[in-house]
């Protein structure tokens, strides 16, 4: 709830920030007048706001459920700590703007499909997330790499020539575009179980979803017969037991 909160919100406040910004509908005046361009408020806020909640995230992952995907998710977050504040540094912060705005426009979907999940609303969970995936795979893999790459790596060379930081800059955008390319497959794949099974499968990235799911999966196996649902389906909160994915 606190993630969809802070990413719906933040995702609004930059839409509304960007829709009367020239760069947002057309994006090589992110780069005319470069590097004197003025720090509004509304921009500094936005960079802040973003910043500290990424920085969150990179501590309060040592102290969450440990995933498959826990040094993938490192990466990112370094990644993404590392470009948020190298821009702030080299007044980047227009095309910046761009990049997180991007970002967030899927991430609250997915923590919404996690909630609808957690309530046991399944039909609501595999809505979200087929709509989650559908967004994801449109704003990374297509307006990221043909909208934000080709505007850092070739309009920015050509209206401000290559410059030392241009290469550091672009790499770590490369870094989250192979990022984006992994996540997409994951993603993919469990939308198109959902679509063919009627239900979202179980995150890939982990056995259980969280520690109170250990347990119950605990007190299950010491029953003889265990919970089960009404059509006769192990389950965990919300997830389909481990009797089921061992047939799987």
């Amino acid at each position: 709830m606190w993630r969809f909160t802070f990413y719906l919100c933040i995702f609004c406040y930059g839409i509304k920030f960007l829709w009367s910004s020239p760069w947002f509908w057309d994006i090589r005046q992110c780069w005319h007048s470069y590097p004197y361009q003025p720090l509004t408020s509304g921009l500094y806020y936005y960079y802040i706001m973003e910043l500290a909640f990424y920085w969150s995230l990179m501590f309060s992952q040592f102290i969450d459920i440990k995933r498959k995907d826990f040094l993938i998710m490192f990466v990112h977050h370094l990644a993404t700590i590392g470009l948020i504040t190298f821009s702030y540094i080299n007044n980047m912060v227009r095309v910046g703007t761009l990049i997180m705005c991007l970002h967030d426009a899927s991430d609250f979907l997915l923590e919404a499909a996690k909630l609808a999940n957690y309530a046991k609303y399944q039909r609501l969970c595999d809505t979200l997330f087929v709509i989650f995936s559908a967004v994801f795979v449109v704003t990374r893999l297509g307006i990221y790499p043909f909208w934000i790459l080709n505007t850092t790596f070739f309009e920015s060379w050509e209206i401000i020539g290559p410059y030392p930081s241009w290469w550091l800059f672009n790499g770590l955008l490369l870094i989250l575009q192979f990022l984006h390319v992994f996540w997409s497959y994951l993603i993919v794949r469990i939308a198109f179980k959902a679509l063919i099974r009627g239900k979202v499968s179980k995150d890939d990235r982990s056995d259980v979803e969280s520690s109170s799911e250990e347990e119950d999966m605990a007190t299950n196996m010491k029953s003889p017969c265990g919970s089960s649902s009404s059509n006769g389906a192990n389950r965990v909160n919300g997830h389909m037991g481990s009797s089921y994915w061992a047939e799987e």
